[in-house]
């Protein structure tokens, strides 16, 4: 069980929803027939998650110290499971997810795909090991590979759909609103991700302040960087009332997004203004979970209509 815990099975659970529903309720909704098969739609979610577990485990190796203050009832390296063998899985689980989205890169006649595995992998160490402790420029690279993994699916069916030259026309249609689609829920975790880990940085500044880390919070202080999270949430706001604006015919879809996500981010975003305490920012921290939920179960309404 704390093996589980250490690769976040919890997070894991919820890439594979994303993608999952990315494909088969989302794209699906606009394409009938997709030319990611449901084998190699296979390989490239256990790839994802093989590489994202992995980023999980690397991340608690580097974390040890700062998490003996952060959250010494969530430390599992050097107390139940140990430094070495946490490194040795953490290899096998990279090298394996490299694997199978290199294999499916090519066998796809996508080699160039490759780089989207290998540049994930490179980031997720880097991040570990120090970028996570360097103003905005970590918070920045988790959350790009948040969105990453709605729109690696695309770009994967994007170039597959137009494999067949007498069809671009009409591919290049079809393709047209999934794409943009997509691209949305992308932005939206990319959004959300950012503005937690800016919380989350405000809830381990006692323990980032011992690793001499340069996290927002540390560099420009607790209050200032709440602000700044604020910012970035209103913008998410605004991002999502012109969504809803665009789909305000679909009386389902605007329903359920008022209530499930726009009514939530709004109380985010009163109690991320009083916030002071750690418990506040730790409460914060899961409103924005469960907002992202929300967030990708909507794709579930695309293959309702």
């Amino acid at each position: 069980m704390d093996f589980l815990k250490l690769i976040r099975y919890k997070n894991l659970l919820m890439v594979l929803l994303t993608m999952v529903l990315t494909k088969y309720a989302l794209i699906h909704s606009f394409i009938k027939s997709s030319y990611l098969s449901d084998f190699y739609f296979s390989i490239l979610t256990l790839s994802v998650l093989l590489i994202t577990a992995g980023g999980y485990i690397i991340n608690d190796i580097y974390d040890v110290e700062a998490d003996k203050i952060n959250k010494p009832n969530k430390l599992f390296i050097d107390k139940t499971i140990s430094k070495k063998r946490a490194w040795t899985t953490y290899f096998i689980l990279t090298f394996m997810g490299l694997i199978l989205g290199v294999f499916l890169s090519i066998f796809k006649l996508l080699p160039f795909y490759s780089l989207y595995f290998i540049f994930t992998i490179i980031g997720l160490f880097f991040y570990s090991k120090n970028l996570k402790k360097q103003i905005l420029i970590g918070n920045i690279l988790v959350s790009f590979f948040v969105g990453l993994t709605i729109f690696l699916l695309i770009s994967f069916e994007l170039d597959n759909h137009f494999e067949t030259p007498n069809e671009g026309i009409s591919n290049a249609f079809n393709m047209l609103f999934p794409f943009w689609s997509v691209i949305g829920y992308s932005f939206f975790a990319f959004l959300t991700t950012f503005v937690r880990e800016i919380i989350k940085d405000i809830e381990d500044v006692n323990g980032d302040l011992k690793l001499k880390s340069n996290t927002l919070p540390i560099i420009i202080g607790r209050k200032r960087a709440s602000k700044i999270a604020f910012f970035f949430s209103a913008v998410l706001l605004v991002f999502l009332l012109i969504i809803l604006q665009i789909i305000k015919s679909n009386i389902l879809i605007l329903g359920y997004g008022i209530i499930f996500i726009l009514a939530p981010l709004l109380y985010f975003l009163y109690k991320l203004w009083f916030s002071k305490s750690k418990q506040d920012y730790s409460h914060l921290s899961n409103i924005l979970k469960i907002i992202m939920l929300f967030g990708i179960l909507s794709m579930l309404l695309f293959a309702i209509n």
